[in-house]
């Protein structure tokens, strides 16, 4: 036989642990979202789909965009 114990706590109490359930829900969805981007991006690259480069080429194009972005305003 179960057995079932129940406690009474204030609001404020309730609150914070609903807080926290919902925080853990997005991070277990999070996770997945990002498990998933993974796994496309390694499929893209077994098929010839997609490249990866090396740190400093990438650091290179993200200051060639952002240059380029705050050229237009």
């Amino acid at each position: 036989m179960d057995t079932r114990i129940q406690f009474r706590i204030n609001d404020e109490i309730k609150r914070l642990a609903q807080q926290m359930a919902e925080q853990q829900r997005k991070a277990l969805a999070h996770d997945a979202w990002l498990t998933e981007q993974v796994d496309l991006a390694f499929k893209k690259f077994n098929s010839g789909e997609a490249s990866f480069i090396d740190h400093d080429s990438a650091k290179a194009r993200m200051a060639e965009r952002k240059a380029k972005i705050r050229s237009r305003s």
